[in-house]
């Protein structure tokens, strides 16, 4: 009996004009933790799909064996009838049926047609103790939060008597303590014998869990390393990622600040269904003319909230307080206002308040600046193509075509779409919420690019990250928010993870913060 639970031999997969997996080999042992790593766009979720039985056999090059047999999947079902499960980083959940249909869903047993719901209850309760969720199988799946689902998911696998178990980016929603708790039950599965194979771009989670990291890179497998035994670091597995070496991963540079630009006074937001309670609750900042600007925060703490509101109140059921943009009060009560105001605008959640995926990459592009493209609205096409080409070329896009499918690229070129369609629109403050978000480093080194060649060109950007090294790498003053509120402010050269979190847990309040930037500017 082999030790190898999965092995892949000379993979190849094609979609018309790209090569997504080339001889592509991977052995995985039984009841180890191995992790996948790669850029966006390096072939990491073909291979699960085909692995999983995504993508059946015939339509692939080369041979995967799973315990010892090559496989022949026409279907997902094939693959799990044999103890193999993926959970998808979209969570593939229905969220008006409860936790225990969702679990047996698809595989329920039935007596002369009939179900014997109590004995599904009582089942899940086994399944649902063994991944540490303490909710009623009753409970309907849209009442939890994005890191119980996925525990649901978790719970789903284990019911199949899963015996390989593939995560693709499993904590890229999940704040740091659901994080910490799902690498916790990846552990406690293996203590159980399940093999795990994670698809990840956070190197620390994958450094602290895994037994042996594989690299991919433009759809070849690149190198394999056990972690303990040749003492894996991030820089190594940085660099077979990205094919060089990466001494900073942050691209930010030193820009000569000027007056302010923006400005938010006494920002109030009020909760779109339960219309009393305060979301934000009077928050004043301001922005300066060349700068980088970080909100850093808990879950929760309003910062996306915030943001939304500013622009074209895209949240909550009112706002009010005072928008300044170089001094003058401007109109944000719409997107387009705010806009047009010269305030732009990223979302944190690309595929639903980002991009269009059904269009192609053309379309996503221009949507936001077709009033510049049309006369007497009529689209000058050719000038919507050349723009596109322009930031397909600049911001290195990997696409074959811009015909292309939004939702068939990676998540950093999804994210580069976004940002190109906000470049051209041209604003003058720059709003990006968690813009590496589900990214790897190589595409977050060039997302960092943009932002710091966008201060250089005098533009000013206000960016919302949940990742405290990103805020310190590129931000030239960080706010930090929690309950709503300003709690401090620290200037660049003051800035360490551990203050960060001593502000947002007992800072001294909006009122203090506000005194804090007195103080600051007066010391200017």
């Amino acid at each position: 009996m082999s030790e190898y639970i999965l092995e892949i031999q000379n993979l190849t997969k094609e979609f018309p004009g790209v090569r997504a997996l080339d001889s592509v080999n991977l052995k995985v042992r039984k009841g180890e933790i191995h992790s996948i790593c790669g850029e966006n766009g390096a072939g990491k979720s073909t291979l699960m799909s085909v692995i999983s039985g995504v993508y059946p056999k015939g339509s692939y090059e080369g041979k995967v064996f799973y315990k010892g047999k090559e496989t022949h999947y026409t279907s997902v079902k094939d693959s799990e009838k044999e103890g193999l499960a993926i959970i998808h980083q979209e969570l593939a959940l229905s969220p008006y049926l409860s936790i225990y249909e969702n679990m047996f869903l698809g595989h329920m047993k039935t007596r002369f047609g009939i179900i014997n719901w109590d004995k599904y209850i009582v089942e899940s309760k086994k399944y649902l103790n063994q991944v540490g969720l303490r909710e009623k199988p009753e409970t309907v799946v849209s009442k939890l939060g994005v890191g119980k689902q996925q525990l649901v998911e978790i719970a789903r696998a284990l019911s199949k008597n899963v015996e390989l178990l593939i995560f693709d980016e499993p904590t890229s929603s999940l704040n740091d303590d659901e994080s910490d708790k799902l690498l916790k039950l990846m552990l406690e599965l293996k203590d159980q014998g399940i093999t795990c194979l994670m698809i990840s771009h956070k190197l620390k989670e994958v450094l602290k869990i895994a037994d042996t990291v594989t690299i991919i890179r433009d759809g070849r497998s690149i190198s394999s390393y056990d972690v303990k035994r040749d003492s894996l670091t991030e820089a190594v597995i940085i660099r077979d990622m990205v094919g060089r070496e990466l001494a900073n991963q942050y691209a930010k540079h030193p820009v000569a600040l000027g007056d302010k630009v923006f400005e938010v006074n006494n920002w109030s937001v009020y909760h779109p269904d339960y219309h009393a309670m305060k979301v934000v609750d009077d928050v004043s900042f301001y922005l300066r003319k060349g700068e980088i600007l970080a909100f850093c925060g808990p879950m929760g703490a309003g910062r996306t909230e915030l943001m939304m509101s500013v622009f074209g109140q895209s949240y909550g059921f009112r706002s009010e307080g005072e928008v300044l943009l170089n001094g003058e009060p401007v109109d944000v009560s719409t997107p387009r206002k705010a806009l047009n105001a010269g305030i732009g605008y990223v979302s944190e959640d690309r595929k639903s308040l980002g991009l269009i995926l059904l269009q192609d990459i053309k379309t996503n592009i221009s949507s936001s600046s077709l009033g510049k493209m049309s006369t007497l609205g009529v689209i000058n096409e050719q000038e919507e193509i050349i723009a596109a080409e322009k930031y397909r070329a600049s911001l290195r896009i990997k696409t074959p075509s811009i015909n292309q499918l939004t939702r068939n690229l990676s998540g950093g070129n999804q994210q580069k779409v976004v940002l190109s369609r906000s470049l051209l629109a041209d604003p003058e403050v720059f709003i990006v919420d968690e813009p590496t978000r589900g990214i790897d480093v190589g595409a977050k080194y060039e997302i960092y690019s943009i932002l710091s060649d966008l201060v250089k060109q005098g533009k000013s950007v206000i960016m919302v990250t949940s990742e405290m090294p990103e805020a310190l790498g590129m931000a030239d003053r960080i706010y930090v928010m929690n309950e709503g509120k300003i709690k401090g402010m620290l200037m660049r050269e003051e800035a360490t993870q551990e203050e960060i979190m001593r502000i947002a847990i007992s800072g001294q309040g909006a009122a203090g913060a506000a005194e804090q930037h007195k103080d600051k500017e007066n010391a200017k």
